[in-house]
């Protein structure tokens, strides 16, 4: 049976890579992003290796075009059996220096939108009796991570609020987990590292840091994403597994 996913993000970086992923193995895919020509770009390289695949605006931080998104996905693609939480943004910044138009920012982008999500779709997945919510979170929200305060508390709310969400639905027959990249070889890491005048500094110990000795690639968070979403996993729900190279453990 073929299943239809809903990517949010899913123009760039992380979120292109779970598409093309999700594409590839035979889902249909609603390429979610603000930014609709790249989406359409990440749609179009979908479609042109055999898969079917849509670009539909949304802006997370906007309900209204949330629930517009999930119906047309659902009217074009059909209902939505597997919504991956990947849209995310960060700046990096102590503390001490953010202001409370950056908290509300980072935790509307962040958190409250994989909230809008998960209350837009999983109503029809549960009376279905069927479904996957994959969460992208971050090992900053694990264990923390310098220069993103507000970001780690925003992705530890969504270990949490993906744990709690499980239970809730765990009988459904819809499970609920998350991924959480570690270092990433991503735009956003390389903006930072251009902007910064020891940012070649950074990457380097980044790697050093991680046992792999390198940083994760857009397909390693993808193929973690696309075991969460398949049916064979039916069996795992409110888990957090962490794609970082072995940098984090425990």
């Amino acid at each position: 049976m073929t299943r239809t996913a809903f990517v949010t993000g899913g123009a760039r970086g992380i979120g292109r890579s779970i598409a093309t992923t999700l594409g590839a193995q035979g889902f249909r895919v609603g390429v979610v992003d603000r930014d609709l020509e790249p989406a359409r770009a990440t749609a179009e390289a979908i479609t042109a290796a055999g898969g079917t695949a849509i670009a539909v605006w949304a802006d997370v931080t906007d309900t209204a075009s949330v629930r517009a998104a999930v119906e047309t996905v659902t009217a074009e693609l059909g209902p939505v059996d597997v919504a991956v939480n990947n849209a995310g943004w960060d700046d990096f910044m102590n503390f001490v220096d953010t202001t409370e138009e950056f908290w509300e920012k980072v935790l509307d982008i962040n958190f409250t939108g994989a909230l809008r999500v998960c209350h837009a779709v999983v109503p029809g997945m549960t009376e279905r009796g069927y479904g996957r919510i994959v969460n992208i979170g971050s090992d900053a929200g694990r264990v923390g991570s310098s220069l993103e305060a507000v970001y780690s508390g925003a992705k530890g709310g969504i270990i949490a609020f993906t744990k709690t969400l499980a239970r809730e639905i765990a009988s459904t027959g819809v499970t609920a987990n998350t991924v959480c990249p570690g270092p990433t070889d991503t735009a956003m890491l390389r903006a930072y590292a251009d902007s910064s005048p020891d940012g070649a500094k950074v990457l380097a110990g980044m790697t050093r840091a991680v046992p792999m000795r390198r940083l994760a690639q857009p397909a390693d968070v993808a193929a973690a994403v696309a075991f969460f979403a398949s049916g064979p996993a039916g069996y795992i729900t409110g888990q957090t597994l962490s794609v970082s190279g072995g940098l984090t453990m425990a």
